[in-house]
């Protein structure tokens, strides 16, 4: 469903990507852990098309992003959905209004059946009658619900989760990892989350891979990545300050 073959990104003399290879499989729930500044990020753009590879390319369901023109590019995202760190909720808009937001945009359905079909978006991400409320009404458990609502209301194929856990306290990031295994069975989408948080990616993962200087060091199952004798993998897993990652190198 996405390749990622031989990619290079540089900014001025930052070389973040440096020859990133990466396959993800249709169905497939796969997890990139890595530190701050690793590039992460970066990654998740060029799966949307948001950045080009300086070298290398991106595939999406067999498409190449670099060479795709802007219609086809907004074509492509149409399979996609995507959890925003911040939940990025319009601070103007109702609740139903951020979730039918892409509903609205790109297809001919009347307010009130965006609205109905808003309400069954939240009831499957456990929200029930806060409907007309604002996004300033809202606790950041509840706010990262209705962004995940969102990002399922035009039925993805793909799922995009950025740092899905951050800033939330353990309670209601158990309640968001349950639900992304609850989308994974129920939608049977692909799911990317870039996240840091281990308890996270070992729960809702197939797979794990890490990012570390430009490339995925390391891939397997989360027992896999558990039992790792990969002393920057198990720097990383394990939260130490000394080993081979330097800390500048975790900070920059």
């Amino acid at each position: 469903m996405i390749e990622f073959r031989d990619v290079h990104k540089s900014f001025e003399d930052n070389n973040v990507l440096q020859g990133l290879n990466l396959n993800v499989d249709k169905g497939e729930s796969i997890v990139v852990i890595g530190g701050s500044g690793t590039g992460k990020s970066v990654l998740l753009k060029h799966v949307i098309g948001l950045m080009n590879p300086d070298n290398g390319a991106v595939y999406v369901d067999s498409n190449s992003i670099s060479e795709m023109n802007e219609d086809g590019l907004n074509q492509l995202r149409k399979k996609f959905g995507m959890l925003f760190q911040s939940s990025a909720l319009f601070d103007s808009m109702t609740v139903w209004e951020n979730v039918g937001f892409a509903l609205k945009r790109h297809t001919s359905m009347s307010e009130s059946d965006v609205k109905e079909l808003s309400s069954e978006k939240l009831k499957m991400v456990g929200l029930v009658g806060i409907e007309d409320d604002m996004p300033a009404q809202l606790s950041g458990g509840m706010r990262k619900r209705v962004g995940l609502a969102r990002a399922i209301a035009m039925n993805p194929e793909i799922l995009l989760y950025d740092e899905p856990t951050t800033g939330l306290d353990p309670i209601n990031a158990e309640v968001i990892n349950d639900l992304i295994i609850k989308m994974n069975e129920e939608l049977n989408v692909t799911s990317v989350t870039i996240t840091h948080d281990m308890k996270s990616a070992y729960k809702i993962a197939d797979t794990i891979a890490m990012l570390y200087n430009g490339v995925i060091i390391s891939r397997g199952t989360p027992e896999e990545i558990r039992n790792t004798t990969d002393p920057v993998v198990r720097q990383f897993i394990e939260g130490k300050a000394s080993g081979p990652i330097s800390v500048e190198g975790i900070d920059k």
